[in-house]
C-alpha cells in the first residue's frame, strides 16, 4: 500500500491533486490518501479530514481575522500524520498553510512534496530558505521557476501544467455554444468573478455593473458566467437580482471549462481561469481588488510589474490588468470596447497564447506521478 497526505486550499489544486491521483493509480494497485481536498479528490477516494473551503482564503487581512482557527486546524492535521505518517505528504499549493505543515512533517522524517511552485520569482524570494527547509522536491508548472531553484540548490523538477495536456490545441466554439444553448450570433462575453466565496462578493458587483455599462454601447452582447459550486452560484445571483436586476446573464454551475470555449473575450479575476482562458486562446481582461491593507502589502514586497499569468509568462503586457483602483466598471467597460473593436489586436493577442499554451504541453499528471513513485522507490532502497 501507499500512503498519502495531500492539501489543498483551492478548486485548481482540487483539480491538480485529482489529476496525479488518476495517474497513480494506473500504477499503484493499493493507494490510501487522506488530508484536505475538495470534490474531486473526494471523488478519488481521499479520505476528507477538514473542508478545503476553511483553506480558501483571499489576503492577509482575510488570514488574520482566521488566524486561530487555521493554526488550529494546520496543528490537527500535524498530530494526525505524525501519529499516522503517510509515505509522502504533498502540499499542493496554499504556500502560507502547507510549507510549515511541511517543515514539522520534514523534521519527523516523512517525505514531502510541494506541488505548485511558491511565487518566489514574484515578492518572495527570502523564502527559499524555508522552502529548502520544508520539501524533499518541488513540482513547478512554469518553465522559468526551474532556473530560480536551481540557483539555490532546491531539489525541483518542472512537470508542465494538467491544464494545457488536458485541453485541445483548438477550442470548438460552436460545440461548446451548442452545448450550453448559447446564441452563435452574438458576441458571448464571459464574467468570471473568482472561486472563493470573498472574490465573488467583491468583484462579482464590479463585473456585472461593467456589463451593464457594455450592453448601453453594444447591443449584440450576450453574457455568461460560471461558478464552482451551489454556494458560489447562490451568492453571484443574489448580486445580480441586487446591482443589475434587469441584466440577463446566464449562469451555469461549474461549466467553466465550456463558457470560455464558448466566450468571445473574458472579464475575469486574477487566477486559474486566466491560463484556461489562454490555453483557449481568448482575448481577456484580467482584474482583481485586494482589501487595501493587503494591497499595500503585496505592492511593498512586489519584485515584478504583472499580475496576470499571461503576461509574467511573456514577460511583456500582453492582456489588460485592471487591479485595484483600476477594478472599476468604467475602466473595464472601456477595455472590453477596445477588444471588441480591434480585430487585430486579437489576432495578436491568440497568437501569443498558441506559442506560450505549446510550452506547457508536458504531460504534467504522467510527469509528477513519476517524480512521486521515484521518491518512493528511493525510500524503499535506503530501507
Amino acid at each position: 500500500m501507499l500512503r498519502l497526505g495531500i492539501v489543498t486550499g483551492e478548486p485548481s489544486g482540487d483539480m491538480l491533486g485529482a489529476g496525479l491521483i488518476s495517474e497513480l493509480n494506473k500504477r499503484v494497485k493499493d493507494l490510501s490518501i487522506e488530508g484536505i481536498g475538495g470534490e474531486k479528490l473526494a471523488k478519488k477516494n481521499m479520505n476528507i479530514l477538514f473542508p478545503m473551503e476553511k483553506l480558501s482564503l483571499m489576503g492577509f487581512t482575510e488570514v488574520l481575522g482566521r488566524y486561530f482557527e487555521l493554526k488550529r486546524i494546520r496543528e490537527k492535521l500535524i498530530k494526525h500524520f505524525l501519529e499516522n505518517p503517510p509515505d509522502i505528504f504533498i502540499g499542493i499549493d496554499a504556500p502560507d498553510f502547507n510549507l510549515f505543515l511541511e517543515q514539522k512533517l520534514r523534521k519527523a522524517g516523512i517525505r514531502t512534496v510541494h506541488y505548485v511552485s511558491p511565487s518566489v520569482w514574484a515578492w518572495r524570494e527570502s523564502r527559499i530558505k524555508e522552502i529548502k527547509e520544508s520539501v524533499d522536491l518541488i513540482l513547478n508548472l512554469f518553465p522559468f521557476e526551474t532556473a530560480i531553484y536551481n540557483e539555490f540548490n532546491v531539489p525541483n523538477k518542472y512537470v508542465g501544467h494538467p491544464l494545457a495536456d488536458k485541453l485541445s490545441k483548438e477550442p470548438d466554439i460552436n460545440f461548446s455554444r451548442n452545448k450550453l444553448n448559447l446564441p452563435h450570433n452574438k458576441k458571448v462575453i464571459a464574467l468570471l468573478p473568482g472561486s472563493r466565496l470573498s472574490e465573488i462578493k467583491r468583484i462579482g458587483i464590479i463585473l456585472l455593473k461593467t456589463a451593464l455599462i457594455a450592453k448601453s454601447s453594444h447591443n449584440n452582447l450576450f453574457f455568461v458566467s460560471s461558478l464552482a459550486n451551489e454556494k458560489s452560484l447562490k451568492i453571484f445571483e443574489e448580486l445580480r437580482k441586487k446591482y443589475s436586476p434587469n441584466l440577463n446573464v446566464k449562469i451555469y454551475l461549474d461549466e467553466a471549462h465550456r463558457v470560455i470555449e464558448s466566450a468571445d473575450v473574458i472579464i475575469l479575476a486574477s487566477g486559474t481561469a486566466s491560463l484556461e482562458a489562454m490555453l483557449l486562446k481568448k482575448p481577456m481582461i484580467v482584474t482583481y481588488k485586494l482589501s487595501w491593507p493587503t494591497y499595500f502589502i503585496v505592492k511593498l514586497l512586489a519584485k515584478i510589474p504583472y499580475a496576470a499569468l499571461p503576461n509574467i509568462l511573456a514577460g511583456k503586457k500582453i492582456v489588460p490588468e485592471c487591479l485595484q483602483s483600476k477594478c472599476r466598471a468604467d475602466v473595464l467597460a472601456s477595455e472590453l470596447d477596445k477588444l471588441l473593436n480591434s480585430e487585430k489586436n486579437i489576432k495578436k493577442i491568440t497568437s501569443h497564447f498558441t506559442k506560450m499554451s505549446n510550452e506547457l504541453r508536458k504531460k504534467a499528471n504522467y510527469q509528477a506521478a513519476n517524480e512521486i513513485l521515484k521518491l518512493v522507490k528511493n525510500d524503499a532502497a535506503n530501507k
